[in-house]
């Protein structure tokens, strides 16, 4: 159970919840969440989460990948940052979670009562719409709060029509 949403209180701001990853798809998600923030007045985070794993090496190489794992994320972020600045003109609030990440989104959710949304990128390849849309339907993965799931061919255009 998801803890009460504050986002309709005074003093708080709808959230719509964006997941940068490498995916093609991270982008319309970052790109109608951030829109559709500024057209309602709420504001947008996005989280990137670094997986559990890649880090089973000798101690010394564990801590090197495990620092340029979060320069990727870091560098990832502050790109689409930037580019959310300088088209829609808000501050996105940017995230880096270190685990799995259907997990890390139900406690970044749990955590920040102002998330209302959460928008997902679905792939546009034959194995299906990705991870995360997958996840969706998986048993007990369903996410606490609305989901939006965007196409990845909607141009620029489109979502902000949508959005």
């Amino acid at each position: 159970m998801v803890s009460k949403r504050l986002s309709r209180e005074a003093g708080h701001k709808r959230k719509f919840l964006a997941i940068v990853d490498e995916t093609p798809e991270c982008d319309r998600a970052v790109a109608y969440a951030s829109r559709r923030a500024k057209s309602t007045n709420g504001s947008v985070v996005l989280l990137f989460v670094i997986e559990p794993g890649d880090f089973q090496h000798w101690l010394g190489v564990e801590q090197i990948m495990r620092e340029e794992a979060m320069t990727n994320a870091q560098s990832a972020l502050n790109s689409y940052a930037a580019k959310i600045r300088e088209t829609v003109g808000i501050e996105p609030e940017l995230v880096v979670r270190e685990g799995k990440t259907v997990e890390e989104i139900h406690k970044l959710i749990e955590e920040d009562q102002d998330i209302a949304i959460l928008v997902l990128g679905a792939g546009g390849a034959k194995e299906g719409p990705g991870p995360l849309v997958s996840s969706i339907a998986g048993k007990g993965a369903a996410f606490p709060i609305p989901v939006t799931v965007v196409p990845h061919s909607l141009t620029d255009e489109e979502v902000e029509s949508l959005a």
